[in-house]
This record gives structure tokens, sequence and C-alpha cells, in this order.
């Protein structure tokens, strides 16, 4: 949730731009993303690192930017969806809503997969329209968080829905113990190398 209001700022009126313009404007993105990441993870007031972690950090372990892990989903809503209660790496149970079916393309392989509504949120100002799409993949605990990662997205205004792995980041847990992160159900594994995003260890 917490990437929701910065990560896509600037990302709407991208839309309307040609394929190469597109990606060169999510590639400069990325990079101010990046510098914000590191901003906060820095920061004593934001950091979900312990205070050691912290005092010895100086960026997150980045894999590099690459635009074959940017691609457009068809978006099929599932509007009789039941909510249901997603396991988190505590006893708590965060309660979740499946909001559509993301189906998209990588390296000639398709893949179809939810994306949710959170509960909570929805009555949360600046949330109404927040969807939250938690992943595994075959990178998981060979460079990345063996727990899965996270991306978040707005509803968009049509049928589709743009997918930047490389804004794809670690649940707060990966980094510090006392954090309850959601659990990515079994059918949010996507049997590929998402050799994008965050890694698991960071830079000091």
């Amino acid at each position: 949730m917490k990437k929701f209001a910065l990560l896509l700022i600037g990302i709407m009126p991208l839309f309307a731009q040609s394929q190469s313009a597109l990606m060169d404007s999510l590639i400069w993105l990325n990079y101010q993303y990046r510098i914000s990441e590191n901003a906060e993870f820095a920061d004593s007031s934001h950091s979900p690192l312990t205070e050691e972690d912290r005092q010895h950090f100086y960026s997150l372990n980045w894999f590099p930017i690459d635009t074959n892990f940017i691609v457009w989903a068809s978006l099929e809503l599932t509007p009789e969806a039941k909510p249901f209660e997603m396991p988190t790496t505590t006893d708590r149970m965060a309660k979740y809503r499946q909001y559509a079916f993301l189906t998209f393309s990588l390296s000639d392989s398709i893949f179809k997969i939810p994306v949710y509504q959170n509960l909570r949120l929805l009555g949360k100002k600046g949330y109404e329209d927040y969807l939250f799409l938690p992943f595994t993949d075959l990178s998981n605990g060979f460079g990345t968080y063996g727990g899965g990662r996270y991306l978040d997205f707005r509803m968009p205004p049509g049928d589709s829905l743009l997918i930047d792995f490389n804004r794809a980041y670690n649940p707060y847990c990966a980094y510090n113990g006392r954090y309850s992160c959601p659990i990515p159900p079994p059918k949010n594994h996507i049997n590929f190398k998402i050799k994008a995003g965050v890694r698991y260890e960071v830079t000091h």
C-alpha cells in the first residue's frame, strides 16, 4: 500500500504516448522511483529496516531496469468474486476481494493471475481505486525474496493495465519481523523468473 501514492504519479498521462516514448518515460520514472525508495528506507520515520540495518543502509539492491518486464495485460473483471481472508506472515488474516484476472505475455508464454482489492482500504480516501498484486515467481529464493513480492496499481480506465515488474517490491517483513505481510496465494504464482524490481539483499 505504501507505494500507491508515489509509484503511480505520472503514469496515467503516459497511456496516450507512442510505445517508444512510453518506454522512455517509464525508464525515467523507474529511476526516480528508485531514488525515492532509497530515501524512504534511509529515513528513520519511514524505514521498515531495523535501526541497526538502517544505520548501515546505502541502497536497495535492484535488478537493472529491463523493458522486457514492462507488459500490457488484459483485464477480465470478476464482479461475482466473494471476499476472502488472505493469510499473512502472522496470525492476522487480511480481507481481500478478487477484482479481476490479468492476462499477459512474457517471452512468448501466457500467464493469467488475479489482482485484488484490499477491503479495509475501500473506504479510505485516495485508495478507492487501489489494486494489489502479490506474486511469486521462479526467482524467489534465488536472488529475490523467498516469500514473493508485490505490485500496486490504480484501476485502469479501460480493459487493459500496464504491468511494470521493475516496480516489484519486497514486503516489509523481508526486512523486519515485526511486520505482518500478506502471503501471495498459490494462483498468483508466475512460472517464470522475474529478474526485475527489488532483489532480496540491500547494499551497505
